[in-house]
């Protein structure tokens, strides 16, 4: 089965501060960045690293469509909207976002999700990362929020790592 991604702001901004954004790209192939999400990446400091990589062309931009009535009712964000729409108009496509009631949304509408720690997983599991315990705490350094409950009982069971 293809991978194939489309990336909200939070991952993005989050792998970009840890130099990790590569990840995305080895782990998927075909990854690509609503326009929504894009003006919003653009809109935040000019040292925001995830910035820098937009503005290199590291990653490609995309129109979404028009989200659905049923997408909307949601309102969310506009970058959450933006990918979700696409991942619901292109059903082989997954969303990389973290936020809960985007997550929720993507779920209720069965759309393929996934977050930010599924890909450190994936990426433990692939062998491209030597530990996913130091790429978490590299990661809630720079604002990654994950419930250590969470982190204590999934890490032992996916890639053999207990958390600190």
């Amino acid at each position: 089965m293809f991978n194939y991604w489309v990336v909200n702001a939070s991952p993005l901004i989050l792998l970009a501060h840890v130099k990790q954004t590569h990840l995305l790209t080895q782990l998927a192939e075909r990854v690509i960045i609503p326009q929504a999400v894009a003006v919003e990446i653009a809109q935040g400091p000019d040292n925001d690293p995830a910035k820098q990589l937009l503005a290199a062309k590291k990653f490609t931009v995309m129109m979404t469509p028009a989200p659905p009535p049923e997408l909307l009712a949601w309102d969310l964000g506009a970058g959450e909207t933006a990918v979700l729409a696409y991942a619901q108009a292109n059903p082989t496509w997954t969303a990389i976002l973290d936020d809960g009631a985007a997550r929720k949304c993507a779920r209720a509408l069965g759309i393929s999700v996934k977050g930010t720690l599924a890909v450190i997983i994936l990426a433990k599991q692939h062998g491209l990362i030597p530990s996913a315990t130091q790429l978490l705490q590299d990661l809630r350094a720079h604002g990654f929020r994950i419930n250590e409950n969470v982190l204590r009982q999934l890490l032992p069971q996916t890639v053999g790592e207990d958390w600190l």
